[in-house]
């Protein structure tokens, strides 16, 4: 999947597709699974990438993969 680098003190870079978030951080790469586009286009949009992603992600209780 192809990410896009973003500003954030964690994350690294962010990519999109068919309902799969996938985020770099520093440590590793994480794909959330079943994210609506809507939600990959706020992050993209948020000031803070790393407080979005752990409230409306996260928090939410999307199931994850780590794949690296």
């Amino acid at each position: 999947m192809n990410r896009t680098p973003v500003s954030s003190s964690n994350l690294v870079s962010v990519g999109y597709e068919n309902g799969t978030l996938e985020v770099e951080f520093k440590d590793g790469i994480y794909q959330y699974h079943n994210v609506p586009e809507s939600l990959y286009r706020g992050l993209m949009s948020a000031s803070s990438k790393g407080s979005y992603l752990d409230q409306h992600i996260k928090k939410a209780g999307f199931s994850y993969t780590k794949i690296r």
